[in-house]
């Protein structure tokens, strides 16, 4: 997965260098992101989605520091104020709360700020925005109760193609789906479930 990660290449949009490949966290799939965090490769990226856990601020903390040991880029899931907090690169927006990212542009300029999408509509409206990078799922079949139906590399190379803002496939990435992600013009991918079994690869080789 890492592999097919580096021919994705880095990302740079609006003057901020965005990471391949990104994590997001979930209470449920993934309730010790901390230590999944650690396994990381240096440069990739991080959302955390507290969603309400009673202990979002000590693991957002956690994440923090993680993040700063191993140069990891941080983002808070929907919350400003836990994400000036913990001193995070910036927040992930779910697609509900795209009507904010303008203003949450204006108060908070150096951050890095990426929204969900799960539409073609929605992914414009992103990127007139001014989203630094978007989420877009579902790309393929996947496990998860909220994804709709998969949209597959074909499409999500006209969209992305198209977009003006840096689009990640989200949705049934994995280490063998990453490889039809190739030549799709897709700046990288997001994944839930798909680290906690892929190791830190070995510098190396």
């Amino acid at each position: 997965m890492w592999r097919t990660a580096a021919t994705l290449g880095r990302t740079r949009r609006r003057g901020k260098a965005l990471p391949t490949v990104w994590f997001v966290t979930d209470p449920l799939r993934t309730p010790d992101p901390i230590s999944i965090a650690q396994d990381l490769p240096r440069g990739a990226g991080v959302i955390f989605r507290g969603f309400g856990r009673a202990d979002a601020l000590a693991t957002a903390h956690g994440l923090a520091k993680v993040a700063r040991r191993r140069g990891l880029v941080l983002l808070i899931g929907a919350d400003e104020a836990l994400a000036a907090e913990v001193a995070a690169d910036g927040v992930h927006l779910p697609e509900r709360l795209g009507a904010g990212l303008r203003r949450l542009k204006a108060r908070r300029p150096g951050w890095i700020i990426t929204l969900a999408a799960h539409s073609p509509g929605a992914l414009r409206r992103a990127g007139h925005a001014g989203a630094d990078a978007v989420l877009l799922s579902t790309v393929f079949e996947s496990r998860s109760p909220s994804a709709g139906r998969p949209i597959g590399p074909l499409r999500l190379a006209g969209l992305a193609r198209s977009s003006p803002t840096a689009v990640f496939a989200l949705g049934g990435v994995d280490a063998r789906s990453a490889r039809r992600l190739v030549g799709t013009e897709a700046a990288g991918f997001a994944a839930v479930e798909a680290f906690t079994a892929s190791p830190r690869p070995d510098p190396r080789t």
